[in-house]
């Protein structure tokens, strides 16, 4: 019997593994092809993960120690400065939270600095204060590179902290920081923060609250300035279709007389201690549903641990999400700093589930602990992450903002990165969540009704400014016999 045009002849071992398949193993059959287009997709995306590599810059040094990062783009007709001053919010003066943030908003304190810039230059000017470094965005056209590095000039050479500039600057922080809702998602970030870290910077907001800023004055700000404001603290990107020879000279010209510091503080603080053990809630009188948020001391952004633990708590999430349907606003994150970060959860719940949810996130992690993740959730959460990797190898900014995490943290390349997530394996996983989560304190915050929630979540609970219940009856005041 002949067969149709471009077919084979099937073979008689051909036929029975066939017909093996279909009639006994056709499950299995489809699991493994499942399993080997997962591993396909993920030499797929790891091969562009790796084709996209990261451009190395030219790196030079100004005579005042400031480190330059430059990338020239041929026939791009734009230029994007950002420098990072390696000093941020963890730096501020005990109670005075939100002083380098005030310091970053004194390098440009006329709004209209901003307006020349966006509307005049076509460009864009924005200051963001990390725990980790202030950083200055300054973009705009090719032919206005020496008039950009004009306005960097003025703002981190000559800048100007007259009484009447902190007034209105701290005014406006002010200002800013009372407009801020005072939702309960907020309250419950805020204070798992201070539960975990106490009296450490990562325990405050990096851009103060409004207690906090009223105490800062100018000798505080003057102070700051001379300390962290320096040159050799500095490093600073620039890309774009600017010639080297022009970018040197224009850099040495207007940022030259920068000065230099004496000595650079170092990053040096006594570590907090372990968090209290309660849940702590916070009332919100009939409130719809409840905030939880857990969370544990996590690893600095050096650590070469740092990439697992990012997979693990997109891990963690899914999980979570799986086991509680009804939770809302999800979200589990790795926080790593240039000291060590932490690792939270968070979760909007009905007031039922909480303690539910609470156990339920628990036990997840001690199940990472006991057998890592699955083969499936490795590759899927891998393969997101290499994506968003090739994500920012393609965007200027994020370009600028590797290099400068790459100088900050002293990291290695993003190229680097990948490969080295490619590698992991279900035992690195799990030996990183062992590393995490055993014995680990947990520091836990529910901001909800107090009277519901604290009948579900039992004893162990710790309601602030609310007098503790008698445990025993008193015994009555002796009388006196008449």
């Amino acid at each position: 019997m002949l067969s149709p045009p471009g077919r084979q002849p099937a073979s008689p071992r051909r036929s029975w593994i066939v017909k093996t398949v279909s009639m006994k193993n056709r499950t299995t059959f489809g699991f493994c092809l499942t399993y080997f287009t997962c591993l396909l997709l993920l030499a797929v995306v790891s091969g562009r993960a790796a084709a996209q590599t990261l451009p190395e810059p030219d790196r030079e040094q100004l005579l005042n120690g400031l480190k330059v990062l430059y990338w020239q783009r041929p026939g791009d007709a734009n230029v994007l400065l950002r420098l990072r001053v390696h000093s941020g919010a963890a730096f501020d003066l005990a109670g005075k939270g939100g002083t380098m943030a005030l310091l970053g908003d004194a390098l440009f304190p006329d709004p209209a600095t901003r307006e020349y810039v966006t509307e005049q230059l076509g460009g864009k000017l924005e200051v963001t204060t990390s725990f980790d470094g202030i950083d200055v965005t300054l973009a705009g056209k090719e032919g206005d590179f020496e008039r950009l590095v004009d306005l960097l000039r003025g703002a981190v050479v000559t800048t100007q902290l007259t009484p009447e500039i902190v007034a209105r600057i701290r005014d406006a922080r002010l200002k800013q920081l009372s407009e801020k809702s005072g939702s309960a998602a907020q309250t419950a970030d805020r204070a798992i923060a201070a539960r975990i870290f106490g009296n450490f910077p990562y325990g405050h907001p990096a851009g103060g609250t409004v207690e906090s800023v009223t105490k800062i004055d100018r000798a505080d700000l003057m102070l700051a300035r001379e300390r962290f404001l320096n040159a050799d603290n500095a490093t600073l990107v620039v890309i774009g279709g600017v010639g080297k020879l022009r970018v040197l000279r224009t850099l040495r010209q207007l940022l030259g007389p920068w000065q230099k510091a004496d000595r650079v503080v170092p990053a040096t603080f006594r570590q907090p201690a372990a968090p209290d053990a309660r849940i702590l809630v916070l009332n919100q009188a009939n409130a719809p549903a409840a905030e939880i948020r857990l969370a544990i001391r996590g690893l600095a952004r050096s650590d070469r641990d740092a990439l697992a633990a990012s997979l693990l708590s997109q891990i963690i999430r899914a999980r979570w999400q799986a086991a509680m349907p009804d939770l809302s606003s999800v979200f589990v994150r790795h926080e790593p700093r240039g000291l060590p970060g932490s690792f939270e959860l968070g979760a909007s719940a009905p007031t039922a589930s909480a303690s539910k949810a609470i156990t339920a996130a628990r036990q997840i992690l001690q199940a990472l602990i006991q057998t890592g993740p699955t083969v499936g959730e490795l590759e899927s959460t891998r393969a997101e992450a290499l994506a968003e990797i090739n994500k920012q190898t393609s965007q200027t900014e994020s370009v600028a903002g590797i290099w400068l995490d790459v100088e900050t943290f002293k990291l290695t390349a993003t190229s680097a990165q990948a490969s080295s997530m490619g590698s992991l394996t279900i035992a690195d996983m799990q030996r990183v969540a062992t590393r995490l989560f055993k014995d680990a304190a947990v520091a836990t915050v529910v901001v909800g009704d107090s009277e519901q929630l604290k009948t579900s979540l039992g004893a162990n609970v710790e309601l602030p400014n609310e007098r503790p219940m008698k445990t025993a009856i008193e015994p009555a005041m002796p009388t006196k016999k008449p």
